[in-house]
This record gives structure tokens, C-alpha cells and sequence, in this order.
């Protein structure tokens, strides 16, 4: 993909591989937008939003209405007990929800062959079904890696339901970034052999340039083709229950 003039959106762009993806691709000459929780994070055309506010995410797709978009990373993502001010598991919401809803009002705006990724994890493997997407969850953990086996299936979903795009999901590995309660930050800081962020990340800026052998649906790990996705029945039930719970 020629890449000089492209215009990629991250989110959760403050930190962690969405910070080093940002980054790399900034320095291979693509325009990127950062997207955050706090300005100061995501520096000068950055821009702000909690995932945990539906009413912030419909807010951020106003601010970038205008702006055509050549790939739209849905990276931000949490491990968090609670709920949001919309009444919905604070993981379930910030990890799958909101990335469901922005990539839904920016649709208008992605040019033909752009690409939507998905920051997933081999977490989804023990994710529960997700179906209904807005119901509680007994653990943190469990919302977590139900929400990422969402996103596998609406990168998979997507595919089918929008053909003029490309869409994957990928699993960074395990990374050395703050994620996490406390006790999964003192692992994350401490444990040997994690990836670097800017490791994690390599998936992220190779989803966006690779030109050729793509499979548009699929679940990538270490740059190979892991899983095509469940049963398009099952997929397409999420996002019909998805729609309906967000009023799409």
C-alpha cells in the first residue's frame, strides 16, 4: 500500500503498542491520528476520548467527520472490574463495544481498500461466548478475554458484511506495558522474555502496509494466518446483537 499520503487512526494511541505503532508509522511517512484518554498523551493533533462514555466515541467520530481514512486501528483495550455510565461491563464495553460503534460512524469515511485491525489476543482462546454483548461478567479476566474473542469475530464478520474493505485481528504477544490491574503490572514489569511494545506492535504497522497474501477476516500471529474466523452464522449473530444494542 503506497503509503506517503495514508491516513491511519489508532486508538489507545498513548501508550503501549498503539504509542509504538503510532510512531513507526508516523516515521515511514503515514499521517496518523492518536487517539486517547488524556491530551498530554497524545500529543499536538491527537485527539480525546473514554471508551467508557459511548457518548465520547459518537463525539470523536464528529470531530473526525470530514477526514477520509486509509485504516482504522481499534487497539484500545483494558482489564477493569465495574461498569461504564452506560451500563455495560467497563472491559466489555472499552475493548469491543465502543471500537464496534466508532468503526460503525466512520465507515462513511474509509476509502475503498482501506483496512480495519483489530488488537485481539490469544486470550480469546478462554473467552466465553459474547453473545449478549452487554450482560456482566463474574471476573475482570473473563470480560477480557470474551471481549477480544469479539473482536476476532467481528473482524471475521466484517469481512463478509463490508467486502470493499480489508479486516483482520491480531495477537501482539505479550507485551512489557502497564495493562492490567496491579498485580498483572508487577508481571508485566517484572517477567522475563516479554515483548517490547514497539515487538507488539509490528503486526499493527505490517497489517497496514502489507500488499499481497492477506486474508481479509483472519486472526493474525506473528505475521501468519492463525484462524479465519467462526461459523459466519455465529459471527453475524454478534453483530446483529451488537447493532441492536447500540441503536446501529
Amino acid at each position: 500500500m503506497e503509503n506517503l499520503t495514508r491516513h491511519v487512526v489508532i486508538t489507545g494511541a498513548s501508550s503501549g503498542i498503539g504509542l509504538a505503532g503510532a510512531i513507526e508509522l508516523e516515521r515511514r511517512g503515514w499521517r496518523v491520528t492518536r487517539i486517547g484518554r488524556t491530551a498530554s498523551r497524545v500529543g499536538p493533533g491527537g485527539l480525546v476520548a473514554d471508551f467508557a462514555d459511548l457518548a465520547q466515541v459518537r463525539r470523536l467520530a464528529r470531530e473526525l467527520e470530514g477526514e477520509l481514512i486509509d485504516v482504522l486501528v481499534n487497539n484500545a483495550g483494558l482489564v477493569k472490574r465495574g461498569s461504564t455510565v452506560d451500563g455495560y461491563n467497563v472491559t466489555m464495553q472499552i475493548n469491543y463495544l465502543a471500537p464496534f460503534l466508532l468503526t460503525h460512524l466512520l465507515l462513511p469515511q474509509m476509502r475503498d481498500g482501506g483496512r480495519i485491525i483489530n488488537t485481539a489476543s490469544m486470550a480469546a482462546d478462554w473467552g466465553g461466548n459474547p453473545i449478549p454483548p452487554g450482560r456482566r461478567f463474574p471476573s475482570a479476566w473473563l470480560a477480557y478475554a470474551t471481549s477480544k474473542r469479539a473482536n476476532v469475530w467481528f473482524a471475521a464478520e466484517a469481512a463478509r458484511r463490508w467486502p470493499r474493505l480489508g479486516s483482520y485481528s491480531f495477537h501482539p504477544g505479550i507485551v512489557r506495558t502497564r495493562f492490567g490491574p496491579p498485580p498483572a503490572q508487577l508481571f508485566y514489569k517484572l517477567a522475563p522474555g516479554l515483548s517490547t511494545p514497539e515487538q507488539g506492535a509490528d503486526q499493527l504497522v505490517w497489517l497496514s502496509e502489507q500488499e499481497e497474501g492477506l486474508v481479509s477476516g483472519g486472526y493474525y500471529v506473528d505475521r501468519k494466518l492463525a484462524w479465519t474466523g467462526p461459523q459466519a452464522e455465529v459471527a453475524s449473530q454478534l453483530w446483529d446483537a451488537t447493532s441492536e444494542l447500540l441503536g446501529i
